[in-house]
């Protein structure tokens, strides 16, 4: 499955982004779909999970209540609604699918998408 995501850009403090993540090839309603983030020198880190079956979701502590994932299968598509950002938040997002049950780590993955900045000024 080959993923593109979308939507990022800058918003200040307290506003909201919608991220959106296209997939083409496979059949998406097959693969849990997760995002990720990465600010600079850091490490990639888990942000939402949301199973094939759109039934169970997940999120980092840190986005709880603020973030919301989401999947249209019929469009190929999930979504990550952002509210309440903050500058902490800045990074490059990443949405990710696989097939398999652990997705905290980026290591279980397989296939990614290509990253799409999101700044949040104070």
């Amino acid at each position: 499955v080959q993923l593109q995501a979308s939507g990022g850009g800058l918003v200040q403090a307290g506003g909201s982004l919608r991220l959106s993540c296209a997939a083409s090839g496979r059949a998406f309603r097959n693969y849990s779909v997760g995002w990720f983030r990465q600010a600079p020198g850091k490490d990639r880190t888990f942000v939402a999970y949301i199973r094939y079956g759109g039934l169970t979701t997940d999120y980092a502590d840190s986005v709880k209540g603020r973030f919301t994932i989401s999947r249209e299968n019929a469009k190929n598509t999930a979504y990550l609604q952002m509210d309440s950002l903050k500058p902490e938040d800045t990074a490059i997002y990443y949405c990710a699918a696989q097939t398999g049950v652990n997705y905290y780590s980026p290591d279980y993955w397989g296939y990614w998408g290509q990253g799409t900045q999101v700044t949040v000024s104070s």
